[in-house]
């Protein structure tokens, strides 16, 4: 029993980054089920983060009450900005980009973030990056990999494996693709590449931010607040005269602002956070490509998307990608680890020979003493 716990304490980081896929892909087939039938994407983000702001501010008030800082202009700045580039741009840009293309596009094309975030952290020093070392090459080379997966994904076609769960659609999707017009595809694309990077960017201030404003919860929950509220004034700027956006039904609208709310807005950024203070911002985005086979395998079954050939080269070289990641962080955390003890050890040591120093001084000085005992006694004989 004891050692089924050691192991899911270890591995506890990497369940909780694999659930977060497994969340967001879900998100990604909900939304676009939703955007098919008429979402505004506007109103999807607004409602997403209130959601998630009103879920989660009673657990920030009574679990963090005691240990949040002080709140500052500083913070408050950062968390401004952490609202607007996430549940703002971020969320816009890429639901807008999928609406235009499919929900497996969007997700493949949103695998460039981990190569995003881990540039950004090593111009910023906020991952520990040591070329020469065999645990560094692992994890940059892995980071390739993972991105020469999803570019396998997106632009290897191949024969479709003719699944049987997608042939009665088999029609539908040709003659779909065949109406798409390409501009939109190339806009939908440069929607999702800017949200990428806001997206990121999103990652590495809450990095920064967490060093000042460490309570997960409340900054979860602040996170969303200010985004629900600047994502409101950016709906009515936009979309002002059109009062229909705002309605909500019992449909999947109603379901994808709570799945998104809840799930990928509140417990997506408090995981992240908490993953983030041990590993670091390029380990929880290290493992978004596996959103990608997630979804395409999610979208065989509830959109007919087809499955083609290329799809599962990829989906493989991804998975080999992320092993290389995984294998690299568990070297680097050992080798840091081994840094740790061994300059534990000359402090012992050091500290060891200044008492040595110390003692031998006394022991010098006791020796003095008795010696001068010694020669008082003798003139004292003498006389």
């Amino acid at each position: 029993m004891g050692s089924w716990l050691e192991i899911l304490s270890k591995s506890k980081v990497y369940l909780c980054v694999i659930f977060l896929q497994f969340g967001l892909a879900g998100m990604s087939i909900i939304a676009k089920s939703a955007l098919n039938q008429g979402m505004n994407h506007y109103t999807f983000a607004v409602y997403r983060n209130a959601i998630a702001a009103i879920v989660f501010a009673p657990f920030a008030m009574v679990l963090e009450r005691k240990v949040s800082p002080r709140m500052t202009l500083s913070i408050w700045t950062k968390i401004m900005l952490l609202g607007l580039l996430e549940p703002v741009l971020d969320q816009n840009l890429y639901y807008n980009g999928i609406k235009y293309t499919t929900a497996s596009f969007g997700a493949a094309m949103g695998n460039i973030l981990p190569a995003l975030v881990f540039v950004m952290a090593w111009l910023l020093r906020l991952e520990n990056v040591e070329v020469k070392k065999v645990w560094s090459q692992a994890q940059i080379v892995g980071t390739l990999v993972t991105l020469g997966g999803a570019m396998i994904m997106t632009l290897v076609k191949g024969p479709n494996l003719g699944l049987p769960w997608t042939q009665h659609q088999e029609t539908y999707n040709v003659s779909s693709s065949s109406e798409s017009n390409q501009d939109n595809n190339i806009k939908g694309s440069l929607m999702i590449i800017a949200g990428c990077f806001c997206w990121a960017s999103f990652y590495i201030l809450q990095a920064i931010t967490l060093k000042s404003y460490p309570a997960s919860l409340s900054l979860t929950t602040l996170i969303c607040l200010t985004g629900s509220l600047q994502g409101t004034v950016v709906t009515l700027f936009s979309q002002r005269g059109n009062a229909q956006i705002w309605s909500l039904h019992f449909d999947s609208k109603l379901l994808a602002a709570l799945y998104g709310g809840v799930i990928c807005s509140g417990v997506n950024y408090y995981i992240s956070l908490q993953v983030m203070k041990e590993k670091g911002p390029v380990f929880v985005t290290s493992f978004n490509p596996l959103s990608m086979v997630l979804v395409t395998i999610m979208g065989s079954f509830f959109l007919s998307e087809q499955i083609n050939l290329g799809r599962v080269v990829g989906s493989l070289v991804i998975v080999a990608g992320l092993y290389m990641v995984m294998w690299g962080k568990s070297k680097e955390k050992r080798s840091l680890n081994n840094k740790q003890e061994i300059n534990h050890i000359a402090l012992v040591d050091l500290l060891g020979n200044d008492k040595n120093e110390e003692d031998e001084k006394k022991e010098i000085s006791k020796t003095e003493v008795n010696n001068n005992s010694v020669k008082v006694l003798s003139i004292d004989e003498a006389v």
